[in-house]
Parts: structure tokens; C-alpha cells; sequence
């Protein structure tokens, strides 16, 4: 019998976008997917909007608990606390901002406080977000700074039904990308997705391949030489600590089907050689969960879509996938716990 664990925080993301009419969408299907119980923190007003668009039977109702939210979830989304907005999908303004920022404060807050399992968080618009006073790249980083931790210590990695990846680099211009890395991070961020996948994936020993930077791996030092400066001496430290790390790989190689079967994890070097693949294989059902932290975090791998928001052809995949993943990993690092 798989372990219970305390609903999943979710934050609405931005009300403009298409966050609330897919967390309806979730809802609808819990039993088809699974899902383990969630609450929705704020935005009573958006949801009830939401499903009315879809015309989808979706109760909404206001709690003040946890327990509360378990209780109500069979029969209806639990939104935690009264913040709202009059906010009309594809139409974003400074009050849906405002209440995208303060559902992500709160569910982070309950996740972190051990009153919620796990968090999943709706897609947001970051230019948006700047406007009214959060000043980090992205959700990733405002996670981070909420836990007390490094920028450094929290890992984004793409998780899909074939494919998980890492970026070693994130939101930089990819001129930018060479400087950036160094053995030490790639070792670092490395070391933070083999303990997250032991702990909250549950493999025992995983196997990691880490992608070149240059074509052909740099064929030699003809198109650069990071793989055998950079690249190559981080994978040696590896190898030295016991961990199963295999590279570097040429990139245009590394994600085809007889080579995925090889890893359970590929590190790779900028942004788009991460997320490309994975929202090419896995698109609907795309994961981003954030590695390293002392709470699960995950989003579906998508934006705020505002062009299609409303309209309701919007596909639910990527967030039921996310809030399956949140339960899945709660669930997997509670029995990590109890066996430590």
C-alpha cells in the first residue's frame, strides 16, 4: 500500500494564463490520473471563472486547513485563504500579477513548513512578476532563496515518460554559456541530481551521462577544447567518489532512442540542449522539478500561453504530470526517510 502524504500546495500561477483552467482540468481527472489530494492556494474566484469557461461540474471551496483540504478534495478544489482577482484569461494585469506572487509565497510556505507534501507551481510571467516585486530569473531561484539555500544548490531538471535532463546553465545568452562553466559546477550540480534521484526516484545507483559542450565533443580540440579541459576532469572527480557518470557525449547523439536506455539522467550544458529534447519527446507531459531542495517542487514544462488562455484548448498533460510527479516523490522520499 503506497503511503499517504499531506495534499500538494499548488500556486495558481498567473491568472491571465492558462494555470487555472488546467488545474480544473486536473481536478476533473484525479481519479483517471491518480492523483493524490491538492489544494489550490488562493484564487477562489479565478477557478470558479475557469471551470464556468470550460463548462466543466468543478465545485470550488474555501478552506482554513490542511486537513480541511484532504477532507474536500473528493468532492471539490480546496482553495486555501480568500486572495483573489478579477483577472480575465489572455488579459494580464498588476492584480493578477500581485496574486500570482502571493500563491507562490504561500504554498512554498506551507511546503516548507511540513503542512503541505509537496508544491506543483502553474506557469508564470516573470516580466510580469518584476512589475510587482519579485526580483528573481524565475521560480527556481525565488525556491531557493525561500530555503535558505545558494542559486548554486537549486537544480532544474526536465523530466518526461522518456527522457530527464539537466541544464548546467539556465536563463544566460549562450555567448555567455563557455565562461560559465567549470568543473567544479559540473561536479556540484551532478552530486545534487545523483541524491535526488536516490531520494526522491528511488534509484539506488544512478547512471548519469553528461553532454559536450562542442560538436563532436570538440573532436580533438578542432572545435574547442572544454570537453577535454572543463568537461573531462569533472567526470574523473566523479568516477573517484564511486558515482556511475559516463561522458563527455556528443549532443546530437545523446538523446536518440538506443542511447536514452543508457541513463537515467543526461547533465547538459546550456538550456536549449536540455529542454529541446525533452519538449520534443515529452511535450504534453514534460516536467520541471527543482533538485536540491528540502521541499519536492514541481511545474508542468510550459508557459503562461496567454494567447490560448480561456479559449479552452489549452492541454492538461504537463500539470497533471507535475502534480502526479509532486505525489510520487513525496511518497517515494517519506519511504527514504523511514528507511534511512
Amino acid at each position: 500500500m503506497r503511503p499517504a502524504v499531506s495534499p500538494i500546495a499548488i500556486s495558481l500561477g498567473d491568472p491571465a494564463g492558462i494555470g487555472p483552467e488546467l488545474i480544473v482540468r486536473a481536478w476533473s481527472q484525479r481519479e483517471e490520473h491518480g492523483l493524490a489530494p491538492f489544494l489550490v492556494f488562493g484564487g477562489y474566484g479565478v477557478l470558479v471563472r475557469a471551470a464556468a469557461k470550460l463548462g466543466i461540474e468543478c465545485p470550488i471551496r474555501i478552506v482554513a486547513s490542511i486537513t480541511e483540504a484532504a477532507d474536500t478534495f473528493a468532492q471539490a478544489i480546496p482553495v486555501f485563504g480568500t486572495l483573489d482577482a478579477e483577472t480575465l484569461p489572455g488579459h494580464p494585469d498588476a492584480d493578477g500579477a500581485r496574486l500570482a506572487l502571493a500563491s507562490l509565497q504561500g504554498a512554498a510556505r506551507l511546503a516548507l513548513g511540513g503542512k503541505a507534501g509537496a508544491m506543483a507551481t502553474a506557469p508564470i510571467a516573470k516580466s510580469h512578476l518584476a512589475k510587482v516585486g519579485f526580483n528573481h530569473p524565475g521560480q527556481t531561484e525565488f525556491l531557493a532563496d525561500i530555503c535558505g539555500l545558494d542559486d548554486q544548490d537549486a537544480v532544474m531538471m526536465l523530466s518526461g515518460p522518456q527522457l530527464r535532463t539537466v541544464p548546467l546553465t539556465v536563463h544566460c545568452a549562450l555567448a555567455d554559456v563557455p565562461g560559465m562553466i567549470t568543473a567544479d559546477l559540473i561536479v556540484h550540480r551532478t552530486r545534487i541530481t545523483i541524491a535526488a534521484l536516490k531520494r526522491d526516484f528511488g534509484i539506488d545507483d544512478p547512471r548519469i551521462a553528461i553532454a559536450a559542450l562542442n560538436p563532436h565533443a570538440g573532436e580533438d580540440g578542432k572545435f574547442g577544447n572544454e570537453d577535454q579541459t572543463i568537461i573531462a576532469p569533472a567526470i574523473e572527480t566523479l568516477h573517484a567518489e564511486g558515482h556511475t557518470v559516463s561522458g563527455p557525449h556528443p549532443a546530437d547523439a545523446l538523446f536518440s532512442p538506443h542511447k536514452r536506455s543508457s541513463y537515467d539522467a543526461a547533465i547538459c550544458m546550456y538550456h536549449d540542449q536540455a529542454l529541446i529534447p525533452v519538449k520534443a519527446l515529452d511535450f504534453d507531459s514534460g516536467v520541471n522539478i527543482t533538485l536540491g531542495l528540502p521541499i519536492i517542487r514541481t511545474s508542468p514544462d510550459h508557459g503562461t500561453a496567454f494567447d490560448i488562455a480561456g479559449k479552452g484548448v489549452a492541454h492538461p498533460g504537463a500539470m497533471i504530470a507535475a502534480i502526479r510527479m509532486a505525489g510520487e516523490c513525496a511518497r517515494t522520499r517519506m519511504l527514504s526517510a523511514d528507511n534511512a
